[in-house]
C-alpha cells in the first residue's frame, strides 16, 4: 500500500470532519441567537400585553350620581375623608405620604396606614385604621351600597 496516497485521504477526512462538526456548532450558535432574539420579542409583546390589561382593570370609572345616591351627600371622586375614621387632619397626612387616591390607600396596610398615624403625632396615635384600606377598596371598585351599610356598623372606622 502506498503511504502516500492514504495520508493525504486520512487528513483530508479529519478535516471535513471537523469542518462539519465545526459548522454544526456555529450554526447552532447562530441559531440560538435568533431563538433568543425571537423569545425576547415574544416576551417584549406579552409583558406590554400583561400591562394593558393591568392598566385596563385599574380604570375603574367614578360614577358620583351613584355614591350621592347612596350616601345622600355629593362625594368627591377619591376624597379619603368619605373612609369612616378619616378626617381632613388624617387625610392631609396621607396626602403628605403620597397616598391620594382611594386605590393608594386600597394598596396600604394596615401597619403602615398605623405608622403613618404614629409620624403624625400623639393625638392620632388613637386611631385605629384596620378597616381603611378595604373601605378605600370599596371606594375605589364603586362598591357604595356595601361600603354605606359597612359604616353604618363602624364606630371611628374599627
Amino acid at each position: 500500500m502506498n503511504w502516500c496516497i492514504i495520508i493525504p485521504l486520512l487528513v483530508g477526512a479529519i478535516c471535513a470532519l471537523l469542518g462539519y462538526l465545526l459548522g454544526k456548532i456555529l450554526k447552532n450558535e447562530e441559531n440560538s441567537g435568533v431563538d433568543v432574539d425571537v423569545w425576547k420579542n415574544k416576551v417584549a409583546r406579552l409583558e406590554a400585553d400583561l400591562k394593558a390589561c393591568k392598566s385596563a382593570k385599574e380604570l375603574v370609572p367614578f360614577n358620583a350620581a351613584e355614591a350621592a345616591a347612596i350616601f345622600g351627600k355629593k362625594i368627591k371622586e377619591n376624597d379619603l375623608t368619605l373612609i369612616e375614621g378619616i378626617g381632613p387632619k388624617i387625610a392631609e397626612l396621607f396626602h403628605n405620604k403620597g397616598i391620594n387616591t382611594w386605590k393608594d390607600l386600597s394598596e396600604c396596610n394596615v401597619e403602615q396606614c398605623q405608622s403613618i398615624l404614629d409620624e403624625g403625632g400623639d393625638r392620632f396615635k388613637i386611631h385605629n385604621p384596620g378597616t381603611w384600606p378595604e373601605q378605600a377598596k370599596m371606594a375605589y371598585e364603586g362598591h357604595w351600597k356595601k361600603l354605606f351599610d359597612w359604616q353604618e356598623e363602624l364606630d371611628g372606622g374599627r
